[in-house]
């Protein structure tokens, strides 16, 4: 069982706690960022949390044993280094949260809460709801390889050992016309075949998106071009002349790498395993057998 602080307990019992809650943020692949629901600035651990963030927590769940705790925090997008943009590239996907709980006259008097990583972000032009959840939540996560139909492997990774660099796999092309930042037209595709591009990898090489990549959902063939749609909205709409390359995509079925990628051989899944269907058969009198003859039951 957790104990709160001796100093901590004794403001508690007397009601007259100076406490607030502090949020640290470590995104992996960026500086951590600091917030508190307190009404100033507080520094500990040579790190600044902002009281100017609008952060707010909802309550926190949670259970004896391994189920999951999670919470929800939602906060104004009114801090300069908390943008829109990030939160729309993932730059905080899966990002550290730990929580303390903080005494604002004497910061070295503190508690951590407890710890987890983001989860499902929900975002907007001005806010932001993001789900915090527990450390439990790792042990939901799949492990290693799992008896599946599908393929688990990349596109292009060392296990499927298609050589995306290849002219058939990769094109390059320029924005043409913007319908938003998902649906746009663009030329330098017409050497492909419709829907070629599906499930591949976007790549923004010039523009305000330059750098940022994105998911295809959709490819079609135009007259002089092509229509792409992406399944998440860019932070920002592309303009006409933008330039990007782009690589083809993979649903992971058997029948796309055998014919597609003519890399059967590769292949990551399990395509030939009984299914439902296989389980739940049984004899019929209309059934046939393999080699031809009727099976008859009473």
């Amino acid at each position: 069982m957790r104990e709160l602080p001796h100093a901590m307990r004794q403001q508690l019992q007397d009601g007259a706690a100076t406490l607030c809650l502090c949020w640290r943020i470590t995104p992996r692949a960026a500086p951590p960022l600091g917030f508190t629901n307190h009404d100033r600035d507080i520094v500990f651990d040579g790190l600044t949390f902002r009281a100017a963030s609008g952060f707010s927590a909802s309550d926190a769940e949670s259970a004896l044993g391994l189920a999951v705790d999670n919470m929800d925090i939602a906060g104004a997008l009114s801090s300069a280094d908390l943008r829109e943009e990030d939160l729309a590239a993932g730059v905080y996907d899966s990002a550290r949260v730990d929580l303390w709980l903080v005494d604002w006259r004497d910061p070295q008097l503190r508690y951590l809460l407890r710890r987890g990583t983001l989860g499902r972000i929900r975002r907007g032009k001005l806010h932001f709801e993001a789900e915090i959840r527990g450390l439990a939540a790792q042990l939901e996560q799949t492990r290693g390889r799992i008896f599946a139909y599908g393929c688990d492997a990349a596109l292009g990774d060392a296990r499927c050992k298609v050589d995306l660099d290849e002219p058939a796999w990769k094109g390059a092309g320029v924005v043409a016309r913007v319908r938003d930042g998902r649906v746009f037209t663009v030329t330098g595709l017409e050497g492909f075949a419709p829907e070629w591009f599906v499930h591949g990898r976007l790549t923004w090489t010039s523009g305000i998106n330059a750098g940022r990549t994105a998911t295809v959902k959709a490819h079609e063939t135009l007259p002089g071009g092509a229509r792409l749609k992406l399944w998440q909205p860019l932070p920002e709409p592309p303009a006409v002349g933008d330039a990007f390359t782009i690589t083809a995509g993979c649903d992971g079925h058997f029948a796309t790498c055998r014919e597609k990628f003519a890399n059967a051989v590769n292949y990551r899944g399990f395509p030939h395993m009984p299914g439902n269907d296989f389980i739940i058969r049984y004899p019929n009198r209309d059934d046939a057998s393999n080699d031809g003859s009727t099976l008859i039951t009473d």
